[in-house]
């Protein structure tokens, strides 16, 4: 009987809010969905996927070409206690990126610094836009040489 009852208390009791379900924690959300992704002129490159992973505490992206063999990976999360999003990439050419920031001026912008053999810096920006027609526009740049921002890669990515 006391089974019985401690089962239908636990059943009346409100619902607890999961942990990363806060309008910080869906952010990145509008990136979620599978995309084929193409070049400004319009050439098909890759698709991509991103899926919710963890409880919805992060978005799992798994990034494939079309035509050569390259891929990559990363895990995106809201860190609450920092207030930032954080990002790890992965690739099949051994880039591990490592990024941080946030949604500013209508866009997810997260960077970070990677070290080459050579003992030089890179200074890396990607972010991520809606658009108005539910794409999306990925635009990562890179700083190595001072004071000039190079487009690394420029991408719009569409729903399949």
């Amino acid at each position: 009987m006391k089974l019985l009852l401690a089962a239908l208390a636990l059943a009346a009791a409100p619902a607890l809010a999961a942990p990363c379900d806060t309008p910080a924690h869906r952010q990145f959300d509008f990136w979620v969905g599978v995309w084929d992704v193409h070049k400004p002129d319009g050439t098909a490159v890759a698709r991509n996927t991103i899926t919710r992973e963890h409880g919805g505490c992060a978005l799992r992206e798994r990034y494939a070409t079309t035509g050569r063999p390259y891929e990559g990976e990363s895990l995106s999360a809201y860190d609450a206690g920092r207030g930032i999003w954080h990002q790890t990439w992965v690739d099949t050419q051994g880039l591990v990126l490592l990024l941080q920031g946030g949604w500013r001026d209508g866009q997810m912008v997260l960077e970070g610094t990677t070290t080459g053999a050579d003992g030089r810096s890179t200074r890396h920006r990607v972010s991520w836009r809606p658009l108005a027609d539910g794409a999306v526009r990925q635009h990562w740049e890179s700083l190595a040489d001072g004071d000039t921002w190079k487009t690394v890669f420029d991408g719009r990515y569409t729903r399949r």
